[in-house]
């Protein structure tokens, strides 16, 4: 479990704090009393979760590009931070084969930047760089991947989180070796499946696709109905996340390894699935409509093995599937009716908290 004591008064430094996962991870660590510090671009959606829960109030916010080596160096320097979470990414497959020179110089160089700049600041202890499940070869297994199987990917969007990790597996053994460099922050990586949660707006993302339909009252266009992914609340792995930072804070390098925070078997579904539960609980009869334009390629299963994060940092799922669309309806309908919603979404972290989850 989350150690809310531990948090009181830490220097946190975030990448990617505007996008859709940030703003809910620094929404949660303000909650727990860390000093936030984070370095992104403006907000990527608009709506987005940022500025409608005024995020930038609560924390040390700086607008710069993980391309700028020298402005990610300077934002480090400045917040001199204890705990770096890197989530700073060009997020998504569909636009990766429109723009592949962005997404790997995001997803790859950002991260040689990130970890570079890290490397000359001493106040660092632990580093935690958030990838994706998207980083290993898609070879369709029925059974899910687990830390050490190949990395890489037929799309730009997963070759560069492949990329990714090869870069920080040679600046743990460059760089961040405790036999090499004694005292240096210890590294690990994180990989989760398809997050999802309120204050998604992303473009040619499944539910926030169906969220936009629903609040105009029209069918949502599916492309890939067929498909399955392991589905899970966007607190699940921030949860992990937050979780593997303490260990590497207190523990060292015995965690600063790669760790998957997947759902249980139970909330693998198709796309198909989601839609009919997203429309019952909306209240709408009419049907989604087949997109006869689906565009390149996608995956059709991909599941994560999260056995490793169980047995080693005692991290449990919380919420099965058809809870976390009830809070994401739940949440989308207070947001529709005006309502304050940084309070709405700390009422669903306060919630999260409080669950224990089943051994």
């Amino acid at each position: 479990m989350l150690n809310p004591e531990f948090w009181k008064g830490k220097r946190v430094f975030v990448t990617g704090h505007t996008g859709f996962k940030g703003s809910w991870l620094c929404l949660w660590l303000n909650h727990l009393g860390a000093k936030v510090s984070g370095y992104a671009l403006p907000p990527p959606t608009d709506p987005s979760l940022f500025e409608m829960a005024h995020v930038a109030d609560l924390i040390d916010s700086r607008t710069g590009n993980v391309h700028d080596i020298a402005a990610i160096e300077a934002a480090v320097q400045a917040a001199q931070p204890e705990i770096v979470i890197h989530m700073a990414a060009q997020s998504l497959v569909r636009y990766s084969y429109d723009q592949p020179v962005e997404t790997f110089t995001t997803n790859v160089l950002g991260t040689v930047h990130l970890l570079d700049a890290v490397r000359r600041a001493p106040s660092v202890r632990a580093v935690v760089v958030v990838t994706s499940d998207k980083c290993y070869f898609n070879e369709e297994w029925v059974w899910g991947y687990r830390e050490d199987s190949r990395l890489g990917g037929h799309d730009p969007y997963s070759a560069s989180k492949g990329c990714a990790e090869l870069v920080v597996t040679a600046y743990q053994n460059s760089f961040f070796s405790a036999e090499r460099n004694p005292g240096c922050a210890a590294v690990g990586s994180a990989r989760a499946g398809n997050v999802i949660g309120g204050g998604d707006w992303a473009l040619d993302r499944l539910v926030p696709d169906i969220l936009r339909s629903l609040l105009k009252n029209e069918p949502t266009l599916i492309r890939n109905p067929q498909a399955t992914r392991p589905w899970q609340h966007v607190l699940e792995p921030l949860h992990g996340y937050l979780m593997l930072a303490e260990r590497l804070y207190a523990d060292g390098h015995a965690f600063a390894s790669g760790w998957n925070f997947g759902p249980p078997e139970e909330s693998e579904r198709t796309v198909g699935w989601i839609i009919e539960q997203l429309y019952d609980m909306w209240g709408v009869t009419f049907e989604w409509e087949r997109d006869r334009n689906p565009g390149p390629p996608e995956s059709t299963f991909l599941k994560l093995d999260a056995s490793k994060a169980r047995a080693h940092l005692q991290w449990r799922p919380k919420l099965d599937l058809m809870t976390t669309l009830h809070w994401i309806v739940d949440w989308t309908r207070r947001y529709q009716a005006g309502d304050d919603m940084r309070q709405a979404s700390l009422a669903d972290i306060e919630r999260f908290m409080a669950i224990r989850p089943a051994a």
